[in-house]
Protein backbone atom coordinates (compact mmCIF):
# COMPACT_ATOMS: atom_id res chain seq x y z
CA UNK A 1 0.00 0.00 0.00
CA UNK A 2 1.14 3.49 -0.74
CA UNK A 3 0.54 6.91 1.20
CA UNK A 4 0.06 9.80 -1.15
CA UNK A 5 -0.16 13.02 0.97
CA UNK A 6 -2.42 16.33 -0.37
CA UNK A 7 -1.81 19.67 -0.99
CA UNK A 8 0.79 21.09 1.43
CA UNK A 9 1.02 17.52 3.33
CA UNK A 10 4.20 15.77 4.24
CA UNK A 11 4.60 11.76 5.29
CA UNK A 12 7.38 11.37 7.73
CA UNK A 13 8.99 8.00 8.68
CA UNK A 14 11.12 8.67 12.19
CA UNK A 15 14.39 7.55 12.52
CA UNK A 16 14.98 5.57 15.15
CA UNK A 17 16.53 7.27 18.72
CA UNK A 18 20.39 6.04 19.37
CA UNK A 19 20.94 3.80 21.64
CA UNK A 20 24.33 5.31 23.52
CA UNK A 21 25.07 8.91 23.71
CA UNK A 22 27.90 10.47 22.61
CA UNK A 23 30.08 9.89 25.42
CA UNK A 24 29.21 5.94 25.17
CA UNK A 25 26.80 6.04 27.71
CA UNK A 26 24.07 3.53 26.83
CA UNK A 27 20.12 4.77 27.74
CA UNK A 28 17.38 2.30 28.24
CA UNK A 29 14.74 2.41 26.20
CA UNK A 30 12.35 4.41 29.30
CA UNK A 31 14.82 7.33 29.02
CA UNK A 32 14.76 7.89 25.37
CA UNK A 33 12.38 9.98 23.94
CA UNK A 34 11.42 10.07 20.36
CA UNK A 35 13.36 12.19 18.29
CA UNK A 36 12.02 15.12 16.15
CA UNK A 37 14.44 13.49 13.24
CA UNK A 38 12.85 11.81 10.25
CA UNK A 39 13.16 11.19 6.69
CA UNK A 40 10.49 12.54 4.39
CA UNK A 41 8.79 9.24 2.43
CA UNK A 42 5.55 11.28 0.41
CA UNK A 43 4.86 15.19 -0.43
CA UNK A 44 2.02 15.96 -1.74
CA UNK A 45 1.96 18.25 -4.58
CA UNK A 46 1.83 21.64 -2.85
CA UNK A 47 -1.31 24.24 -4.95
CA UNK A 48 -3.64 26.37 -2.59
CA UNK A 49 -4.53 27.01 0.36
CA UNK A 50 -6.60 29.75 2.37
CA UNK A 51 -5.74 31.31 -1.30
CA UNK A 52 -2.48 31.52 -0.67
CA UNK A 53 -0.05 29.56 -2.82
CA UNK A 54 2.00 26.80 -1.30
CA UNK A 55 5.55 25.59 -3.20
CA UNK A 56 6.54 22.00 -1.60
CA UNK A 57 10.61 23.38 0.00
CA UNK A 58 11.11 18.81 0.69
CA UNK A 59 11.90 16.06 -1.44
CA UNK A 60 11.63 12.48 -0.60
CA UNK A 61 14.40 11.43 0.93
CA UNK A 62 15.01 14.38 2.83
CA UNK A 63 16.01 14.29 6.66
CA UNK A 64 14.09 17.07 8.48
CA UNK A 65 13.61 18.65 11.75
CA UNK A 66 9.81 18.98 12.41
CA UNK A 67 7.90 20.63 15.46
CA UNK A 68 7.65 18.05 18.72
CA UNK A 69 3.38 17.51 18.58
CA UNK A 70 2.93 18.79 15.46
CA UNK A 71 1.65 16.21 13.02
CA UNK A 72 -0.96 13.19 13.04
CA UNK A 73 0.41 9.52 13.73
CA UNK A 74 -0.67 6.78 11.52
CA UNK A 75 0.18 2.91 11.50
CA UNK A 76 0.14 1.36 7.92
CA UNK A 77 1.25 -2.10 6.88
CA UNK A 78 3.30 -2.73 10.39
CA UNK A 79 5.16 0.59 10.11
CA UNK A 80 4.93 4.15 11.92
CA UNK A 81 4.10 7.69 9.67
CA UNK A 82 3.78 11.37 10.74
CA UNK A 83 1.93 13.38 8.29
CA UNK A 84 2.76 17.03 8.95
CA UNK A 85 1.73 20.00 7.25
CA UNK A 86 5.24 21.69 5.69
CA UNK A 87 4.96 24.38 7.96
CA UNK A 88 5.61 21.97 10.77
CA UNK A 89 8.53 21.28 9.02
CA UNK A 90 11.68 23.51 10.63
CA UNK A 91 14.94 22.68 9.01
CA UNK A 92 16.40 19.82 6.22
CA UNK A 93 19.19 18.69 7.33
CA UNK A 94 22.18 17.94 4.76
Amino acid sequence: MKIKPLLDKVVLEQIEAEEKTASGIFLPTSTKEKPAIARVVAVGQGGYVDGNKIEMLVNVGDKVVYSKYAGSEIKLEDKEYIVVKQADILAVIE
